[in-house]
């Protein structure tokens, strides 16, 4: 756990390690601290602070890039902060130019990420899974991945080239591209929501080599693929972007239409564990022990 005295071990080199394993790893959606926590808890390897959930928790808003840069990295400091685990972080578009980038990566690399990616969407950016998207020029994003490669102090941050061209553009334009990020130095590639099984072939198949990401969007455009489909294919990062956001809201929404028809919350008390048990899931027992610690 990200204990308040524990240090920050080696998390970027501890998730290249993963993605070598030849085994995809999984990392659920995190919109914000607690999630992250529950994230960790719940056994994973690695935790994912998705955009769309950020700009839900933060703002109750859509994904339409409503979210700047410093708000972001500052989210993605408070995620990295609550958990041991390597956090892969949603860095939109960078925020602008390629020296905008620049800053963009410094930022989320002080953040405590041990990846984070960029997208070729023209500024408000979208959700990958809705419509009407644009693209920049290739190779104005391009540039930016360079820079962001540039930009990194630590090798072992990984920057992850995500294209939205499939949608734009089509397929191949959107495996071209993924090509061209490669050359200027990407570490993983991300075609997002390709619509088919077969899409999701083609593009495993004409970026063999390299590393790749499958954004198991949960009820987004893309088809939902088995861990062994995936694992197949040679997919070595899968992201579970809402899922948490999605439970939780559902969740959130039936104990208000009981409190809303009964009065009370009285018939989900069983259900929902108390003060006791989930202050001591968020570190109430840590606090105790240093209280004690530092008692006079």
């Amino acid at each position: 756990m990200g204990d308040l005295l524990s240090k920050p071990g080696d998390r970027r080199a501890r998730l290249r390690a993963l993605l070598d394993s030849g085994e995809p790893v999984l990392a659920p959606g995190a919109y914000d601290a607690l999630s992250a926590r529950l994230v960790e808890q719940a056994g994973f390897d690695a935790a994912y602070m998705t955009g769309f959930g950020s700009t839900a928790g933060l703002l109750g808003r859509p994904d339409v890039g409503l979210l700047g840069g410093a708000e972001m990295a500052a989210h993605a400091a408070r995620l990295a902060d609550a958990v041991d685990l390597p956090l892969i972080a949603d860095a939109d578009t960078g925020y602008g130019n390629p020296v905008n980038v620049i800053r963009t990566v410094r930022d989320y690399e002080r953040a405590g990420v041990a990846a984070l990616h960029l997208e070729d969407q023209v500024m408000p950016k979208r959700c990958g899974h809705m419509a009407g998207k644009q693209v920049v020029p290739a190779g104005e994003m391009a540039a930016k991945i360079r820079a962001a490669v540039d930009a990194r102090s630590d090798p072992d941050l990984l920057v992850i080239a995500r294209t939205d061209a499939a949608a734009v553009d089509g397929l191949d334009a959107a495996i071209d591209r993924a090509r061209r990020f490669a050359d200027a130095g990407a570490d993983l590639l991300f075609v997002e929501a390709p619509t088919s099984e077969a899409h999701i072939e083609q593009v495993a198949t004409a970026l063999q080599g390299h590393k790749l990401v499958f954004n198991w969007a949960e009820g987004g455009r893309t088809p939902p693929l088995s861990r062994d489909r995936l694992a197949e294919l040679g997919f070595a990062l899968v992201l579970f972007p809402i899922g948490t956001l999605l439970a939780a809201t559902a969740a959130m929404g039936e104990f208000l239409r009981v409190l809303r028809t009964d009065g009370t919350p009285a018939a989900m008390l069983d259900r929902l564990g108390g003060v006791d048990p989930f202050a001591e899931l968020v570190g109430l027992g840590e606090i105790r022990e240093l209280e004690q610690r530092y008692r006079d």
